[in-house]
């Protein structure tokens, strides 16, 4: 199958484009992207990747599915497309950051700024039917975005991974914490954040520390 995905990621996740699952999740969001409106745009479904190389990667944050809602989701967790107000959760995102390092806040919520410095921006499922949060969970993509994370865990070291909510933290058990440094947090949104465990953690100052450590460029949060 020829799947238009990044160079270096498509040579490390060539055995996934073959196995069953894989062409019964292609057919699947074909199907749903015909019969109804889905997000991202199908040109965005691989952008996490498309924006960071395989052998680039610094930063992986794990969410789990795309915003459902109209002109947002454009195939990077957290991110919004240019022009969009900001979700509650990325908000508390930048507030934190803000808190953190001092930078301003920013005027547009589109990560890709992140993502073309070496953060993975992965949502565990890369599609979602419109206005219901969701609704591609049980496809197969968790198939895949696993895969990445492992040929990550397996390849790679001296990543950090950023883990927010009981969801991300699930993906934990993948990553060699000796190797790499694992941040583990509640989630951004405010049902979590509000509660406490979220703001004063310093992650993305503990992470830009840990980058220099290893002898790589800090993040421009």
């Amino acid at each position: 199958m020829n799947v238009q995905i990044e160079p270096s990621w498509k040579e490390q996740l060539q055995e996934e484009f073959g196995k069953p699952y894989f062409q019964q999740l292609t057919d699947s969001v074909r199907r749903e992207y015909t019969v109804g409106a889905c997000y991202p745009p199908g040109k965005f479904i691989f952008n996490a990747f498309n924006l960071c190389p395989f052998d680039k990667v610094k930063v992986v944050i794990i969410g789990q599915d795309p915003y459902h809602e109209p002109g947002q989701a454009h195939g990077l967790s957290f991110s919004v497309q240019d022009g969009v107000a900001f979700p509650p959760s990325l908000q508390n995102i930048f507030k934190e950051i803000h808190d953190d390092l001092g930078t301003p806040m920013p005027q547009s919520g589109d990560l890709s700024r992140w993502a073309q410095q070496g953060v993975l921006l992965l949502n565990a499922t890369l599609t979602v039917r419109a206005h219901l949060a969701n609704s591609h969970a049980t496809l197969g993509w968790q198939n895949f975005t696993d895969a990445a994370i492992k040929a990550l865990a397996t390849h790679r070291e001296h990543i950090v991974y950023m883990l927010w909510g009981g969801f991300a933290r699930s993906k934990s058990y993948m990553i060699d914490k000796q190797r790499n440094l694992v941040l583990e947090s509640v989630h951004p949104s405010p049902l979590s954040a509000n509660r406490g465990g979220w703001f004063g953690q310093h992650q993305f100052s503990r992470c830009n520390d840990y980058l220099r450590q290893n002898g790589l460029e800090p993040i421009e949060w």
